[in-house]
């Protein structure tokens, strides 16, 4: 049985610190200190604090997806996107030049007012949201990781006079309530409770999905492309049209396309399974392809010692493309049900092959692939927001994988969906028609106006 796909390992000990350079970033534990200013007379903008209190939360939003039982990655992106978009609504009015998505974020009502009274804390009413979010989020997070959430919010806490911290804190409980509220009607609410539906039935036929080894799983999230976007139209935006037509003739375009995967994994080299390996990001032992990319975002921001406005806006964009790239990437998986390599070779090329193959296949078909939708979702929303920056991601660090470096994010999200035929779970049609329609999602987010 292929576990992973169903809960995760049991707790270590680990928490998720972003590495950037040679500098280790501040342990958890720790963070609550710097950066912490306390609120003067007069209104303060967000632009005048700093990101250490969303920075600490979202490396907490990725251990509460590895740690917490059913976040597949369609159900982590959710809840990545509904914080980011909550976290932005509750310091919007501390950026004046910005605007709330509610009427532009598909049913995002008119979020509760600040009042008359602009003296709030910002960190206090990012911390109050996000902690509040956490634990709506995330409900059957074990006893141990709610523990956690409680720890970091009263870490995170002070900075402000009684009456602002008051203040701030009913703002960002007001915010995460709202944001609950909305969520609960976009169709992926509880989603972890129903990862594998035994309702569902995959159609049957050449060239189609069936279950794969070593689990043999069903089908994971199958109705997730029919949950509401946040941004893109419907999730039949971004469309990258059919994969080339199925065929077991070996002159076929399909079987070379086979072939290739079969090579690829039977000449691997150690540069290339280092790169499967550190992009698997597999559920239940990481934060997902979601949480990874959360993670590179985090990384930046704290490297260039960017502000509160600034994440704010930052992780409301990024949450939305991943959350929406699932969505879209599910519709066209399900419409699509094609077989997996795994399947295919063993049928048409090589009954032995891929015992195992470097990575685990997925339990949902394979075209488009995920990871490439997603990822160059992401890398259009970063580049938007920092350009063609170099960096070094850091995100395994703590497991023991050598970081890897780029020269920009788009060089990132193609390493990222390669991978994957390195690992033997994907064509290369998947990938890199998955690329295209990550980068469409990713521009449509990038469109979306938040300045007034």
């Amino acid at each position: 049985m292929n576990s992973k796909w169903e809960r995760p390992i049991s707790r270590r000990q680990v928490l998720s610190h972003a590495v950037v350079g040679a500098a280790m970033i501040t342990p958890l534990r720790l963070i609550a200190g710097p950066g912490v200013t306390s609120a003067s007379a007069r209104p303060v903008t967000a632009a005048a604090f700093d990101a250490h209190v969303p920075a600490a939360w979202f490396d907490m939003v990725g251990e509460l997806i590895r740690r917490t039982p059913g976040f597949s990655p369609p159900v982590a992106s959710r809840a990545i996107g509904c914080m980011g978009i909550g976290l932005y609504e509750a310091i919007v009015p501390g950026i004046p030049d910005h605007v709330s998505l509610a009427g532009v974020v598909h049913g995002l009502p008119a979020m509760p007012s600040a009042g008359r009274n602009a003296a709030y804390h910002w960190p206090s009413v990012a911390n109050a949201a996000l902690a509040a979010m956490a634990r709506s989020l995330f409900p059957t997070a074990p006893d141990d990781v709610q523990h956690d959430i409680d720890a970091l919010e009263t870490r995170l806490s002070g900075g402000a006079p009684r009456g602002t911290s008051s203040r701030s804190v009913q703002r960002g409980r007001a915010i995460a309530s709202a944001i609950h509220a909305w969520a609960r009607g976009d169709g992926g609410h509880e989603g972890y409770l129903r990862n594998f539906p035994g309702d569902y039935g995959p159609p049957v036929g050449p060239g189609l999905w069936v279950p794969t080894p070593p689990g043999y799983l069903s089908a994971l999230q199958p109705t997730w492309g029919g949950n509401r976007c946040m941004v893109l139209g419907s999730a039949r935006e971004c469309d990258p049209g059919p994969p080339p037509e199925f065929s077991a003739d070996a002159g076929s375009a399909f079987f070379r396309e086979a072939v290739e995967v079969y090579e690829a994994v039977n000449r691997l080299t150690p540069e290339q399974r280092d790169i499967a390996l550190f992009w698997s990001d597999d559920p239940g032992l990481t934060a997902t392809p979601p949480g990874h990319s959360i993670s590179i975002l985090t990384q930046l921001i704290r490297v260039q010692d960017r502000s509160l406005a600034f994440a704010a806006e930052a992780y409301a964009r990024l949450g939305a493309a991943v959350c929406d790239a699932f969505i879209a990437c599910w519709y066209v998986k399900y419409r699509e049900n094609l077989v997996r390599p795994i399947t295919y070779v063993r049928r048409h090329i090589d009954a032995a092959w891929g015992d195992p193959l470097p990575l685990a296949t997925p339990p949902f078909p394979e075209y488009t692939s995920g990871h490439s939708v997603q990822s160059g979702a992401a890398a259009e929303v970063l580049t938007a927001l920092f350009g063609n920056v170099a960096f070094t991601d850091h995100t395994h660090d703590v497991r023991g994988l050598a970081p890897r470096s780029f020269d920009s994010p788009a060089e990132f999200a193609q390493e990222a969906a390669i991978s994957r035929l390195y690992g033997g779970i994907h064509f290369r049609s998947a990938i890199e028609r998955g690329l295209e329609q990550g980068r469409c999602i990713g521009a449509s987010v990038n469109a979306v106006r938040f300045m007034k």
